[in-house]
């Protein structure tokens, strides 16, 4: 698990940086937010991907901290007493001089040979199953950050704002020829989902453990751990590729900024009321209904969004009309 967590975050930490220099480039293009996927106030294209970077890097961080704190189980015999071996080496009593317990001395030996700085000091027949648990933990939660991730570009793309690559000739719908179907985040989506839940399988294991050891646990471990590793292998290669490709239309972006700018300013209106001394809640109220009247416009007779025409010609905003 080890080494496997070594591989797993080298990859992780050049898909952070392929997506940090996405964010960089991005950072001065404003885009809609969107808050229950309804348009929001405006942030930008590499502001909302260090939103996925942040996450990232606290997976980067948990499954360093998952790897430092694995230790080696060491030389603990059948049940954890090391019996046999005091046995072997006549009750340990011998001691060579200028060094410890002659078991102790083949512990950390064994230890060292196998590339551990650090040895559990109490195990049962095997090392406790809580430690597969802190393993597939921050894996299963790698896989939420990546279904996020996949799903923002998923909904961006319906937008078509941002889209995954999409090669010269692939082939976006067998059955819809215009389609751009955003396959590879769709991958990751179905992936994710997978490993998600892979750290039940841990945590039921380590729950019905019995004494020092019972054998229902080494099926399963050798599904769900190598299929963790290799899942999250799978994904970051397709978010590497997803990310080193990903498209941006700053034109699409702009013209749906237009669309909702008039929307954007009711909070501004607000505050510009609240500062020349009008009530919140009224002032709330007021720009409520104008808005929606603007909404209606725009959904019900395919008009313009007219909000701010609205506010000029009401009476409660005369205040601000000058601005």
């Amino acid at each position: 698990m080890r080494d496997g967590l070594d591989i797993l975050l080298t990859k992780l930490a050049r898909v952070i940086d392929i997506l940090s220099s996405f964010a960089a480039e991005y950072r001065a293009l404003p885009t809609l937010g969107f808050t229950h996927f309804q348009p929001a106030q405006l942030v930008t294209v590499g502001k909302r991907a260090t939103l996925w970077i942040q996450e990232l890097l606290w997976d980067l961080r948990n499954l360093e901290r998952a790897r430092n704190d694995l230790q080696f189980r060491g030389v603990k015999g059948t049940t954890g007493t090391q019996a046999s071996f005091m046995a072997l080496f006549d009750g340990d009593h011998g001691k060579r001089k200028g060094y410890g317990p002659i078991i102790e001395q083949l512990d950390t030996l064994v230890t060292a040979l196998s590339g551990f700085t650090s040895v559990l000091p109490v195990t049962g027949q095997t090392y406790s199953r809580k430690i597969d648990i802190d393993v597939l933990s921050p894996l299963s939660s790698f896989g939420a950050s990546a279904h996020k991730i996949a799903t923002d570009i998923r909904l961006l793309a319906n937008l078509k704002e941002i889209e995954e690559p999409f090669e010269k000739d692939q082939i976006g719908s067998s059955a819809m020829a215009y389609k751009r179907n955003p396959m590879r985040c769709e991958r990751v989506c179905s992936l994710s989902r997978h490993l998600m839940v892979l750290v039940n399988d841990a945590l039921q294991t380590s729950a019905v453990q019995w004494l020092e050891r019972t054998l229902d646990d080494s099926a399963i471990r050798r599904i769900s751990i190598p299929e963790a590793f290799l899942t999250t292998d799978i994904l970051l290669t397709l978010l590497q590729n997803i990310f080193e490709g990903m498209v941006v239309y700053p034109r699409v972006i702009g013209r749906r900024i237009a669309q909702e700018l008039p929307f954007m300013a009711t909070e501004n209106i607000i505050m510009a009321m609240v500062k020349r001394g009008g009530d919140r809640q009224e002032c709330h109220e007021e720009i409520r209904v104008l808005s929606h009247q603007a909404a209606h416009v725009v959904k019900h007779e395919g008009g313009e969004n007219d909000l701010i025409e609205r506010v000029k010609k009401t009476e409660y905003f005369k205040p601000i009309w000058a601005e």
